[in-house]
């Protein structure tokens, strides 16, 4: 059994806010399933003025709350910009006036929805066409910024490559070959959507404010590399514990079009799950460039969807709880997206006892000395094909994978 209270700290373009309180904290990161393109996550906070500090907060001032670990070290939780404020008088009187900041932000996919792109989209891999699309918003040259701007307003520590980076995370390299193509004036956060749902790849922010890629292999790479995070439900607050299993995720016909203005098309079924559940067709378009990956796509695609699976609808850890000892205390404090996690001890009517998956989505929702965590979940099998003993090559051995690997785990293993 462990302690722990939340310390805050709330940073606005890169620097401490000192002399407030913060209450009234609600950060939500992410996406409700995993068949939504991710949204821009959304950031409400109530800061009171102790002392009457003037504060030079505006709308697009960066934002990042921090809260201190079991270790005792500040972590961030959500980054983000402002994108209202409102200052009030809360208390007044002859000796002292207590003003409030009610803070509203919005993480930086919001940034996508209000930028365009005009020029040629290079033919490459889905990560490199995305890296070329953020660039140029994301990444500034010298000659880009105020002509006012000047180093002192950057930490003594900063360095150009970073000072010049106002939103670009990590891009995976991708996995599929896309098209090239002219863009007229295109709104951003559209043409990466795109690319992203036809690579099977997703957009994430992280919470330091940055957008990030994940490729079609992110999740099973990091999944065969780190394994799943534990959490105990039983830590967990019993009452709105949800799973779903959902008829919309079940795809057993898939039809892609594809090629020059969409004039090819392949098809993949999975006949076993069409004799138990009927047809569930789905057909979308993608810009992959070659036949192959077109074929792998759709392959995948039944192999992941063809049969259904419960989705972890919604559980609530209370992070303050002294049941929840450090090590999960701290690793919820750093979910991100794609997090994969085992949570044990449920009900046994739920699943028997024990979900496995990725996390989609999350929020923190902060109370007078305490913080919990909601977040929601789709199945492994949703993400990562799994293989049986039979499926695995018959050449492989045991020495080619990590001694400390569960078969449980080893999912992702491929010779």
């Amino acid at each position: 059994m462990t302690l722990w209270t939340p310390e805050w700290r709330v940073k606005a373009n890169g620097n401490e806010v000192t002399s407030v309180a913060l209450t009234n904290l609600t950060v939500t990161s992410g996406r409700n399933d995993i068949n939504s393109p991710t949204l821009p996550g959304y950031c409400q906070l109530t800061l009171i003025n102790t002392d009457n500090t003037v504060y030079n907060f505006a709308v697009n001032t960066s934002i990042t709350i921090e809260v201190k670990d079991s270790n005792g070290d500040y972590v961030a939780i959500w980054g983000g910009r402002i994108s209202d404020i409102r200052q009030s008088v809360s208390t007044a009187g002859n000796t002292a006036t207590v003003t409030t900041l009610n803070i509203t932000a919005t993480g930086p996919l919001a940034r996508l929805q209000r930028a365009t792109f005009d020029g040629n989209l290079a033919e490459g891999l889905d990560g490199a066409q995305i890296q070329d699309l953020l660039d140029e918003l994301l990444l500034n040259s010298w000659n880009e910024l105020p002509p006012a701007e000047t180093w002192n307003t950057y930490s003594t520590t900063e360095t150009w490559a970073n000072a010049s980076n106002i939103g670009l995370g990590n891009i995976d390299p991708g996995e599929y070959t896309m098209s090239s193509r002219q863009l007229t004036d295109a709104v951003i956060s559209s043409v990466a959507n795109q690319i992203a749902s036809s690579a099977l790849g997703y957009f994430y922010e992280d919470a330091n404010g940055l957008i990030s890629y994940a490729d079609a292999s992110h999740r099973q790479d990091y999944l065969t590399a780190n394994g799943y995070i534990d959490l105990d439900a039983g830590n967990a607050i019993g009452s709105g514990i949800g799973i779903v299993q959902r008829q919309g995720d079940l795809v057993n016909k898939v039809l892609i079009d594809y090629g020059n203005n969409f004039g090819s098309q392949y098809t993949s079924e999975d006949a076993e799950s069409q004799a138990i559940y009927g047809l569930y067709a789905e057909q979308f378009s993608s810009y992959v460039k070659n036949a192959s990956d077109i074929e792998d796509m759709a392959d995948r695609l039944i192999q992941l969807r063809a049969f259904p699976s419960y989705q972890f609808q919604s559980i609530t850890f209370p992070l303050q709880s002294p049941e929840i000892d450090d090590t999960d205390r701290d690793a919820l404090l750093n979910i991100f997206m794609g997090m994969p996690v085992r949570i044990t001890n449920l009900p046994p009517q739920m699943l028997g006892g024990e979900f496995t998956g990725y996390v989609e989505g999350w929020t923190f929702r902060a109370s007078v000395g305490g913080l919990s965590l909601t977040l929601t979940a789709s199945p492994t099998e949703f993400s990562a094909v799994a293989q049986r003993w039979e499926q695995v090559n018959a050449a492989e051995s045991w020495n080619s994978v990590l001694n400390t690997l569960e078969w449980q785990d080893a999912i992702g293993v491929i010779s």
